[in-house]
């Protein structure tokens, strides 16, 4: 029965601990979808879309100097939504589905251990730019 135990815990363990481990050098290489449009550490600028830094904790499209979020995810923020690994998660999967007024032409990133890494690479940069 121990052993049953044990394993079942091994188990939980393994499944619930995907997150740690998470590289965000694999997800620089998936950032390189996104360059087209955001820019992220020192020096980011807003370009189509939003600069990055920061983000996670950040209150939905609340960057002032970014003037093209659209009333949907506007309404997120108005209403206290906040960036974090899981609203990414949510948001990366499918953008369109997460925010139908979205005017991002990004499919979003299909691949969970792609998307992980990913947002352990966005969510690694402080509000100024510098890696956390």
């Amino acid at each position: 029965m121990k052993k049953v135990v044990l394993f079942a815990a091994l188990g939980l363990i393994a499944a619930t601990g995907a997150s740690f481990a998470a590289d965000p050098a694999a997800g620089e290489k998936v950032f390189a979808k996104c360059k087209a449009c955001h820019m992220i550490g020192s020096g980011a600028q807003n370009r189509v879309g939003p600069e990055l830094n920061g983000i996670d904790g950040r209150k939905q499209a609340s960057i002032d100097t970014f003037k093209g979020y659209g009333a949907d995810l506007k309404a997120m923020g108005e209403k206290g939504g906040v960036w974090n690994a899981a609203e990414l998660d949510k948001y990366l999967t499918d953008p369109k589905a997460y925010n139908p007024g979205t005017k991002m032409a990004f499919a979003g990133v299909k691949d969970a251990t792609e998307r992980e890494n990913l947002i352990a690479y966005i969510t690694g940069f402080a509000a100024d730019g510098a890696k956390k």
